[in-house]
């Protein structure tokens, strides 16, 4: 064996990224559902009412289309394990959060979603820690 094969670095994630990966797919598929059901609310499938865009006050009207554009947006990013994905998913968490908790008589009180993307959030956070505090004894 040569000097140069023995001292090759073999680069393979870990078990907590190869979890986080997946974590990532998941809220991907999540995002996708949201968008798709945003997406059925705009064009008319949704049985509630108000639920048509024609009949939607201007403020779901804004919300819906934003969110209807921006989870599968999310969605790919995500999938794809691309630096952008999260950035587009917390854009669309926000939104959300503002939406039912800062505007809950225009909107709703939905406290599911808002500790679903909390959760995720956090999730994400602990996530990023893990794999940094992993990768930090490695560059010492």
């Amino acid at each position: 064996m040569s000097e140069v094969t023995s001292r090759r670095i073999v680069l393979q994630p870990s078990g907590v990224e190869i979890i986080f990966a997946w974590f990532q797919r998941v809220i991907a598929g999540y995002c996708l559902l949201f968008g798709i059901l945003y997406w059925i609310r705009l064009i008319g499938f949704y049985p509630g009412p108000l639920w048509r865009f024609d009949l939607m006050p201007v403020h779901w009207q804004v919300a819906a289309v934003t969110l209807a554009v921006f989870f599968p947006f999310a969605a790919a990013g995500l999938w794809m394990l691309a630096s952008w994905g999260p950035v587009i998913w917390f854009i669309c968490a926000v939104t959300e959060i503002i939406m039912y908790a800062g505007f809950p008589d225009l909107f709703g009180h939905r406290p599911l979603i808002l500790f679903s993307h909390f959760a995720v959030a956090l999730l994400y956070v602990v996530f990023r820690v893990v794999i940094w505090m992993q990768k930090r004894p490695a560059r010492a």
